[in-house]
């Protein structure tokens, strides 16, 4: 009789946790502007790790002011697209 009833609680657990409710989750589609905007603050975060770096001292300068370049040329091209692809959307 126990065995049985420890069947039908863990048939019932079982039931309640895996049962699919109905309502499954479902992410909206990236756009390029979300792909964008998400680019954008890692090359931000990595600009403001930079300058910490730096001004810590673990950069020498011809190298900090290279790498800040490419991150900065990279961020306007960013932003330049980003630009785009709102005009376009109005």
């Amino acid at each position: 009789m126990g065995t049985i009833a420890a069947l039908v609680l863990t048939l019932a657990l079982f039931a309640y946790v895996f049962w699919p409710q109905g309502r499954l989750f479902q992410q909206r589609a990236k756009t390029r502007l979300d792909y964008l905007e998400e680019r954008k603050t890692t090359v931000y975060d990595n600009l403001r790790d930079l300058s910490f770096e730096y001004q810590a001292g673990k950069y020498p300068e011809e190298d900090y002011l290279a790498q800040r370049a490419g991150l900065e040329d990279e961020a306007a091209g960013i932003l330049h697209e980003m630009d785009v692809l709102e005009g376009h959307a109005r």
